[in-house]
């Protein structure tokens, strides 16, 4: 049995609009395997497999094995494009990585400790304003997410991204791009009904 982190595929070599839309009346999800200095392979996965590791978080932010004709290749999942009224995946890119190369990818966001929150405790409102944030690192270090703890959030404080705490050797992309990119991540906010505070 895969791991959910595994993808079996099958090369292929149709394509084309009609073809992409036969194989997906025969229960499979086109897709292509790019980068890494080689050419791109078209691929074709079992839809049912995919939607069963498409609802694991971590396989987003996961260096992937995509095994195709029973060899593994190391990639992350770049795109995943779903019909909006089925419940059903369209499309699929893979792009190929290597343990010597970095690479980016988008990680999830954790927020912990909430309902512990020196805000919150006082009437307020912790409001998302991002749930993911695109990192730069190696692949061995890609972590499966980063937690952003809300514990010592006062009302009226925010949490950006250059306070986020992140595993050795990652970084995230948007500081590198100066000081106008230190995006809001969290923001405790004062109650509608005005009694915090």
């Amino acid at each position: 049995m895969l791991s959910v982190f595994e993808f079996a595929a099958e090369s292929r070599v149709e394509v084309g609009t009609g073809k992409s839309r036969r194989f997906r009346r025969a229960g499979r999800v086109p897709a292509v395997l790019y980068g890494g200095g080689k050419s791109p392979l078209l691929l074709s996965l079992n839809h049912n497999e995919v939607i069963k590791r498409l609802e694991h978080e971590s396989v987003y932010s996961h260096v992937l094995d995509v095994v195709v004709d029973g060899v593994a290749e190391k990639a992350v999942l770049k795109a995943v494009q779903r019909n909006p009224s089925k419940f059903q995946v369209l499309h699929m890119d893979f792009l190929r990585v290597n343990a010597g190369e970095l690479l980016r990818a988008k990680v999830p966001l954790h927020f912990i400790n909430e309902s512990t929150c020196i805000g919150v405790k006082k009437g307020g409102v912790a409001n998302h304003v991002l749930t993911e944030i695109e990192v730069e690192c190696f692949p061995g270090e890609l972590p499966d997410f980063v937690e952003v703890d809300l514990v010592d959030l006062d009302i009226n404080e925010t949490c950006h991204l250059s306070n986020l705490k992140l595993p050795a050797g990652v970084r995230v992309v948007a500081l590198s791009q100066g000081e106008d990119h230190d995006l809001s991540v969290v923001s405790i906010l004062p109650s509608k009904s005005g009694d915090a505070g």
